[in-house]
């Protein structure tokens, strides 16, 4: 595969040999146009390379090295090796060298989609992506942002049951400054939801979520908005500009979109109290 794909604002060619076939959600971004910032090239290995530069950042599933202006990451999964080497050759492409014995595996999104390191692209574009449900209602997006297993999902799909809304992204959503407006972006991960679409759709709120006996909701202070979206952000810490950029632009993004929280229960009356806030009253 030689193919064009774009994100976003982002347009990137990905080079990939034929036996390693994208996701299908992945291959949504697929465009047959535009001018590529940058290039992946992805390629078989019976063992991996050595990363250059120091070990800057370490966890279970990653390893992250610099030579002081570019990055190499050895990319695994929780609990067993390491699968892949991601490593910049230039400040337009990179390299990434894939055990032979884990294509199959790269059917599985969140797997090939971190080959990539989108976000430090991204955040060149002046986007975020945040950890949401993102759907559309009446033309706008509302992003349910919480820790898994909050109810991101039950949220959107009672939007989608009672007020005939559509769920864009179960999971995740890019976030970029249009113009004076935010949109959001669709993401060609979605997590468990199954629910994934390209779409491009400016934001009326974003609502954090915890679970209640009963529905509550209010307009989060500036503090209280950061603090909140910042923990559901990706956010490479160990890189002090990346992190740095995504506080901007969460301030950014505070200052011209309401952030509300919504302690709720699973029913009808938790759309109509959001219903009544987004609507000032």
């Amino acid at each position: 595969m030689d193919s064009l794909f774009q994100i976003g604002d982002f347009c990137f060619r990905l080079v990939c040999p034929g036996e390693l076939v994208p996701p299908p959600n992945f291959m949504l971004f697929q465009t047959g146009e535009g001018e590529p910032e940058y290039s992946y090239r992805i390629r078989l290995t019976g063992c991996l390379p050595e990363p250059e530069g120091n070990c800057i950042a370490e966890r279970p599933d990653l390893r992250v090295f610099s030579d002081g202006s570019r990055e190499s990451r050895l990319i695994g999964v929780k609990g067993g090796d390491f699968y892949a080497l991601y490593r910049e050759t230039s400040g337009q492409s990179a390299q990434i060298d894939l055990l032979e014995t884990e294509t199959e595996n790269m059917r599985f999104e969140v797997m090939f989609t971190s080959l990539l390191a989108l976000e430090r692209r991204m955040v060149q574009k002046d986007a975020m992506i945040l950890h949401c449900a993102f759907i559309r209602h009446q033309g706008e997006a509302i992003l349910f942002s919480a820790p898994s297993e909050t109810g991101k999902s039950t949220q959107a799909g009672l939007w989608e049951k009672y007020r005939g809304s559509q769920t864009v992204n179960g999971d995740k959503a890019l976030l970029q400054c249009v113009g004076s407006r935010w949109t959001a972006e669709g993401w060609p991960v979605c997590g468990s939801s199954a629910v994934c679409n390209n779409q491009s759709v400016p934001i009326r709120a974003v609502v954090m979520l915890s679970q209640g006996r009963e529905d509550q909701v209010r307009r989060l202070s500036p503090g209280e908005a950061f603090a909140q979206l910042y923990s559901q952000i990706t956010v490479n810490t160990w890189n002090r500009d990346f992190a740095a950029k995504n506080m901007a632009l969460i301030e950014g993004l505070i200052a011209r979109v309401p952030v509300f929280h919504l302690r709720c229960t699973i029913s009808e009356n938790a759309v109509r109290c959001l219903e009544q806030a987004l609507s000032g009253n």
